[in-house]
């Protein structure tokens, strides 16, 4: 699938070939989420850092802070992470990141997959953050408007749509209003439910079920991400056809549509090495993925006893059979 628009991603210089740093730098990680849940993503960083040349116990340092789920805990950690003196700090959602951007003004944030930093105001704008921020955003209102009319493509009789929604994470409310301009002009029904934890999506999905929408689409959001499988068995439990990132649909939800979350997190690392060889993060471009992915599962939609249409099968770029 091809992108909205945007800045399209630079080629990541040949492992082994990047010129190696002679200093030790020390960079910070700050996530809303756990190790556990962001490890793949974390190795990705570490991975495309080793392509520059950084190599963590050699010339590379990285303080962690989890904030294990707990928005709370976000400010504190953030906040640690300014008093150890950090050369960058690299976030990956916006409330990581509004975290960082708050605690700092003067050490460079590194952003991998922000929902919406324009909007948002954690930049200014794409070309120019007038900050300490760079990084990649992903545009998740449109991201999600995306969602609703695929799903409306490939099961037109559907009437009434449940969006499941984190509200502690900022940008889901620009989503929201995004998803609702959609649903008008599409004639369609859209309602609001939210899970702010884990614990909460089985009340939220027996809520749909209450009120007998006839499919989801869950949003972007990295709670949501890291519990992939536990989503797809909900909807698969209530028999509801369903809609998210790409990872959804490999977990067994019916389609999935969004970014390479793990290729955002190794693009980090370019901005990384930009900020400690001397570049401003204010005077880097925030970079939007111009690459979107479409997976359809055909053994949920057998399950669901659903068609999927040609025209959807035709444009997927994995079809799980």
């Amino acid at each position: 699938m091809k992108a909205l628009a945007g800045a399209t991603l630079l080629a990541r210089p040949p492992t082994g070939l990047a010129q190696q740093p002679t200093r030790v730098a020390r960079i910070g990680v700050l996530r809303l989420g756990s190790a556990s849940e962001h490890a793949s993503r974390v190795e990705q960083l570490r991975a495309g850092l080793r392509d520059f040349g950084y190599v963590e116990g050699k010339n590379l340092v990285i303080e962690f802070r989890w904030a294990e789920g707990k928005h709370e805990r976000l400010p504190e950690l953030a906040a640690e992470l300014v008093r150890l003196k950090v050369e960058v700090i690299a976030t990956e959602g916006t409330p990581d990141t509004l975290a960082a951007k708050r605690a700092t003004t003067t050490i460079p944030i590194v952003m991998a997959s922000v929902g919406d930093a324009v909007a948002s105001g954690i930049v200014a704008s794409l070309a120019r953050s007038g900050g300490n921020l760079t990084g990649t955003t992903i545009f998740s209102p449109e991201l999600m408007a995306k969602r609703l009319e695929l799903l409306m493509e490939a099961l037109p009789s559907t009437r009434q749509v449940a969006v499941l929604m984190n509200p502690a994470n900022p940008v889901q409310e620009l989503s929201w209003q995004a998803m609702v301009n959609s649903a008008r002009s599409m004639k369609v029904g859209v309602h609001r439910f939210e899970a702010r934890r884990p614990n909460e999506f089985e009340s939220a999905f027996s809520a749909m079920a209450r009120q007998r929408v006839d499919a989801v689409v869950i949003t972007q959001d990295g709670m949501y991400l890291s519990n992939a499988g536990a989503l797809a068995d909900l909807a698969a439990k209530q028999r509801l056809p369903s809609i998210a990132f790409s990872e959804f649909a490999e977990a067994g939800g019916l389609i999935g549509y969004g970014v390479d979350i793990l290729e955002l997190n190794r693009r980090a690392a370019y901005f990384v090495d930009k900020i400690l060889k001397g570049a401003k993060a204010g005077e880097i471009p925030v970079e939007r993925p111009t690459k979107f992915t479409l997976v359809i599962n055909l053994k949920t939609a057998k399950a669901l006893d659903l068609k999927i249409p040609p025209s959807i099968l035709l444009r997927a770029d994995r079809v799980i059979e």
